[in-house]
């Protein structure tokens, strides 16, 4: 995670920094607000701030709004003032930390506010061949396509994707193309030039450049403008931007990860998405199962989140009852892993007793999950074997695990014969001597898709 830290660097100030180090932050620091907003208009980049309170917190929002630039602030204060510490939060800043600081609150704070805790919680063999896919080609420059129900995690893929890979000291830069204007899209990605438009008081570095050298996630880019597509497809075609009201291309070195809720060869058909971006997103799919197919994490999930937030919440840690597992394995989660995540977070506040029972898991409008009946035990079976699995595939020979691997690659690249080969290693004739011997043999083998060549 990037803080920014904005004030004096005096002895408790400097003292929060370390701990923030320690915990795992990448820190940058300057001395006013003006040159805060400076440093993130040019490309610095930060996922918070840590501004102290004496300093004109409304007036440095309000500046990066001008600008577009959305960060969220955390305030500190040496010796806390009450009023000044309740001012800051009036002002816009997410929270309040006392100076001189405790390790814990620093810590808790950046997982708070970054919300960077999202490690990849992973039993089910549905999801353990997404991963085994993603391990294969993390450490390659391909894109790759990240598809699923929303909710279901393709965030937390793309993280730990980068994370994997050459550039996993490099940004990682995340930009949700449903959640911003079309008309400011453009600048999001791009930049500006000064004077390109009313109100670009000044050059604004755009999340291209800011990922330079790193990867750039274009989250739900189902959503974006047909007219915007077009650049963007050059952009990842050259390696190079246009800022808007700019004279010149400016070089970009970069890795493009994208996501979608929605099919996109679909999209095409319909005339809604370019069949020729397509192409260069989807190197490689990763397509992602709803919870509801891999219903061995879900009990790994639930622990994972109440012990997340009776953290967070400074309440104990209880283990689940058994009859609450069985209706979190039964239930079918619509809002795949978001809404299991937010269910826990709902349990761990109303468990009062030494186990979290069935009766404080809610749904969103206050029911309970439905009993326990056939279709639970059933996913409940499906989920022990599931871990049972995990644990191997003892018993099945060398080639009938090729056989496994190479179909599985296939379906996640749109059964594209070129990118397949490419990923397993091997040559495109070998794959298709071992197609053939499949076919030959009556295994189904996936036909490319609509515009997918066989290659």
């Amino acid at each position: 995670m990037r803080l920014l830290v904005v004030g004096q660097l005096n002895g408790q100030l400097a003292s929060a920094v370390k701990m923030a180090m320690a915990a795992g932050a990448k820190v940058s620091h300057v001395e006013t607000i003006a040159a805060a907003t400076h440093a993130l208009r040019a490309g610095q980049g930060a996922d918070l701030m840590l501004v102290d309170y004496d300093l004109d917190i409304a007036a440095l929002i309000a500046a990066n709004e001008a600008e577009r630039i959305r960060v969220p602030i955390v305030a500190c204060g040496v010796d806390p003032d009450a009023q000044k510490a309740g001012d800051a939060i009036r002002a816009g800043a997410k929270e309040f930390i006392p100076l001189p600081p405790e390790a814990a609150m620093i810590a808790a704070v950046l997982a708070a506010v970054s919300d960077d805790n999202k490690p990849m919680i992973v039993r089910d063999p549905a999801m353990q061949s997404v991963i085994g896919l993603a391990d294969q080609i993390a450490g390659s420059e391909a894109s790759i396509l990240i598809t699923g129900e929303s909710g279901s995690g393709k965030e937390v893929i793309a993280r730990y994707v980068h994370q994997k890979s050459r550039r996993a000291s490099r940004p990682f830069i995340s930009v949700n193309c449903a959640a911003i204007p079309e008309n400011l899209l453009e600048s999001e990605l791009f930049g500006h030039e000064k004077g390109a438009f009313t109100g670009a008081v000044a050059r604004r570095i755009g999340k291209f450049e800011e990922a330079n050298g790193g990867t750039l996630l274009l989250d739900e880019i189902s959503e974006m403008d047909t007219r915007l597509q077009a650049k963007l497809l050059r952009a990842i075609q050259e390696r190079e931007i246009d800022r808007v009201g700019g004279s010149k291309p400016v070089k970009v070195d970069i890795r493009i990860l994208a996501t979608s809720n929605r099919d996109l060869v679909v999209a095409v058909k319909d005339g809604t998405f370019r069949e020729d971006l397509l192409y260069r997103l989807n190197v490689v799919n990763l397509r992602l199962p709803p919870l509801r197919e891999r219903p061995g994490d879900i009990v790994a999930l639930a622990e994972f989140f109440v012990k997340k937030y009776a953290a967070a919440n400074g309440t104990p840690t209880r283990d689940l009852s058994a009859e609450a597992k069985r209706r979190l394995a039964g239930h079918r989660w619509p809002g795949n892993v978001r809404e299991l995540e937010n269910a826990m977070h709902r349990a761990v506040l109303l468990a009062s007793g030494a186990e979290i029972e069935e009766t404080a898991i809610r749904l969103p409008d206050g029911q309970p999950l439905a009993p326990a009946d056939v279709g639970t035990r059933t996913a409940m079976a499906a989920a022990t074997a599931a871990e049972a699995a995990s644990r191997g595939f003892v018993g099945q020979t060398v080639a009938e695990m090729e056989q496994l691997l190479i179909i599985d690659t296939l379906e996640h690249c749109l059964g594209n014969r070129t990118h397949a080969a490419n990923i397993l290693g091997i040559s495109i004739r070998t794959l298709r001597n071992k197609l053939k011997e499949y076919s030959d043999a009556g295994v189904s083998v996936p036909a490319p898709q609509m515009g997918f060549h066989a290659a």
